[in-house]
């Protein structure tokens, strides 16, 4: 999961589809993470409102620390998954053309949303809600992808 800090979107992301994963019995077949594109943030925890959204959800974000993407994500990750269409130009730039095909939107698993995932930093509280409905709703229809084409048996 990539934004731009890694303290909002991808962070809320990794927490939903870390749980939804575990519910789905997938803990230890798939490996989770979050990353930004840019470092402005590395080390520091979530933004305490995607936190505080999250938890009022049963998703707890506490641990998690931002980074910025690094070249062997491309090797480590099957699906590089980007929250809008800059951060999914700024991983298709940094990509082996081998992997390419990997980096996706993370809305392109959604059901009921399209497009990007807005950045919530900048508004009200109604923006972290929003963003959680869709990683909710995204993060469903990856588990299903996930159970259709890597989930071993």
């Amino acid at each position: 999961m990539v934004c731009t800090g890694n303290i909002c979107r991808s962070p809320t992301a990794e927490g939903v589809l870390r749980k939804m994963a575990a519910d789905a019995g997938l803990d230890g077949i798939v490996e989770i993470d979050s990353a930004g594109t840019h470092g402005y943030h590395v080390g520091d925890p979530p933004d305490r409102r995607s936190q505080k959204v999250a938890a009022r959800r049963g998703y707890d974000l506490s641990a998690q620390r931002a980074r910025k993407v690094r070249g062997s994500d491309y090797a480590d990750f099957d699906l590089l998954l980007a929250m809008d269409g800059g951060h999914q130009a700024a991983l298709t730039a940094g990509a082996p053309d081998t992997v390419r095909a990997r980096v996706r939107l993370f809305l392109d698993f959604s059901e009921r949303h399209s497009g990007s995932v807005p950045d919530p930093y900048y508004g009200d509280g109604g923006g972290f809600e929003l963003v959680l409905d869709m990683c909710e709703d995204a993060s469903r229809g990856l588990i299903a992808h996930i159970e259709k084409h890597f989930k071993p048996g």
